[in-house]
């Protein structure tokens, strides 16, 4: 049986919440799920290049979350916590897993994102153990919000 969660892992996810809550991070977010639909790194790059704004946008949100998922993959944060009450970093996964491997490879750096890609596997088994078909109803209704989706529907 899994341990329970501590006072300080709950006060460390609490301080998590409130950095999520900061202005700036959440202009950042608002456009990040708006507008960051990408498939491959050229059109990460096209849309939000390093030194532009929307390149600021992107890499907050996506440190945010790295860090949160190493905090949690190193033990800081009780797993079954985190996962309960942080979807968005699995709908951010979602946004750049098509392009982990092109950003490893064009960066030489196997470890980009790997706290979350480690986070984002097991947080999808323990979905999948609690709702299953969840995950994958998750995909389809992201794929509905793409720009354009409806249109081609």
């Amino acid at each position: 049986m899994e341990q329970k969660a501590t006072h300080e892992q709950a006060k460390l996810q609490l301080e998590l919440y409130d950095l999520r809550r900061e202005a700036k991070m959440r202009e950042a977010r608002d456009w990040f799920f708006k507008n960051y639909w990408v498939d491959s790194f050229e059109d990460a790059m096209k849309l939000a290049a390093p030194m532009t704004q929307n390149g600021a946008y992107v890499m907050m949100v996506l440190s945010y979350w790295e860090q949160a998922c190493s905090f949690l993959n190193h033990g800081l944060l009780h797993e079954e916590l985190f996962f309960e009450n942080n979807g968005e970093f699995l709908a951010v996964f979602e946004r750049i897993r098509g392009t982990l491997q092109q950003s490893r490879e064009m960066f030489k750096y196997k470890q980009w994102m790997e706290n979350m890609e480690k986070a984002a596997k097991r947080c999808e088994e323990w979905t999948e153990k609690r709702s299953p078909g969840h995950i994958a109803a998750m995909r389809e209704w992201m794929k509905t919000m793409r720009p354009g989706a409806q249109k081609a529907a």
